[in-house]
């Protein structure tokens, strides 16, 4: 009986193996920058806030502060955005503190994106 090869996919007439055939021929350094540029790609830059989002920003802050309902928070982190979910505790000018279900939460002011009433 003959062993199937998982890694082995059909591209058209052709079975190819994908990286898995190379491997033996790259150096150390060409796997760790190929890991580096996957982890790249789905990134992006962190966009600049002008000065009409920080006064929508603080608007939406301030009326959640109030209020104490449900917001959705968007926050950059690491060249991803990042979507939670609660209520907004406190704020100072360093971080922003929002409690969910699961505890509270600390949000860096420089990393806030977002503020959105969910009611």
């Amino acid at each position: 009986m003959r062993k199937i090869n998982r890694a082995q996919t059909l591209q058209g007439d052709i079975k190819d193996r994908g990286n898995i055939k190379w491997t033996s021929l790259f150096l150390p350094e060409h796997v760790k920058a190929m890991r580096e540029w996957q982890e790249d790609i789905g990134k992006v830059d962190k966009p600049l806030l002008d000065e009409f989002d920080l006064q929508m920003l603080q608007e939406e802050l301030e009326i959640a502060l109030q209020t104490q309902k449900e917001v959705r928070i968007r926050e950059w982190k690491d060249g991803v955005f990042v979507l939670h979910r609660g209520v907004i505790v406190g704020a100072n000018s360093q971080k922003l503190t929002y409690e969910d279900p699961f505890g509270k939460h600390d949000i860096y002011a420089t990393n806030l994106m977002e503020i959105m009433s969910l009611e």
